[in-house]
């Protein structure tokens, strides 16, 4: 049992971990265990690994993504077989928001708007995007904007507090998107409204 639970669970770890474990299996226990420094390794990359599963599981497919101007992460992803919608903040090692829970009602925590404008910068065209939701007291607003007038494209989450209705804007690195709110548009699970915050 102890077997197979070591074998599913290796198969998560980076190649660099794998070879080390394979090290370790292989040499002379007592050597690996009076091995100080393969002691500080062993925990260094089991930590590592444990902190670090990724804004991503394995059964998620991503719909939207950037890094932010402080390098962190911004994903919205969902279950492959649409149980539910994710909202996560941080990095590849830590996640410091996730939101909400992993159910099938998730779906409805979140709502999207959009307005497009053609015509071009001639006739101020436009097409503006958001996913947000409340949580605490507090609004989250994914961005996703565009202003033919100025060429201005836009991306990051707003944060409002609801309750001084003071504004923090964290901008996203354009060159760092992936994926695209319009998809959002011929959804059927997150309701579609019509508030709109620029």
């Amino acid at each position: 049992m102890k077997f197979l639970f070591f074998n599913t669970a290796f198969k998560r770890y980076s190649v660099a971990e794998k070879i080390f474990f394979t090290l370790c299996l292989r040499a002379p226990r007592a050597s690996v265990l009076k091995s100080k420094s393969l002691q500080i390794i062993f925990f260094a990359l089991f930590s590592l690994h444990m902190s670090g599963q990724g804004l991503l599981l394995k059964n998620e497919t991503k719909l939207y993504s950037f890094k932010t101007k402080s390098s962190k992460q911004v994903i919205v992803a969902k279950d492959s077989s649409n149980n539910y919608l994710i909202y996560r903040f941080g990095t590849s090692n830590k996640i410091e928001f996730e939101f909400p829970e992993k159910t099938k009602s998730s779906f409805k925590k979140f709502k999207y708007s959009f307005y497009m404008r053609g015509g071009g910068a001639q006739n101020e065209g436009m097409d503006l995007n958001y996913l947000y939701f409340e949580n605490d007291n507090f609004k989250y607003i994914i961005y996703d904007t565009y202003y033919a007038a100025g060429n201005k494209h836009s991306i990051g989450v707003k944060v409002v507090d609801l309750k001084t209705k003071k504004t923090t804007d964290i901008k996203g690195e354009i060159k760092t998107q992936k994926g695209s709110l319009t998809d959002f548009r011929d959804n059927t699970l997150v309701e579609i409204t019509e508030e709109f915050f620029d």
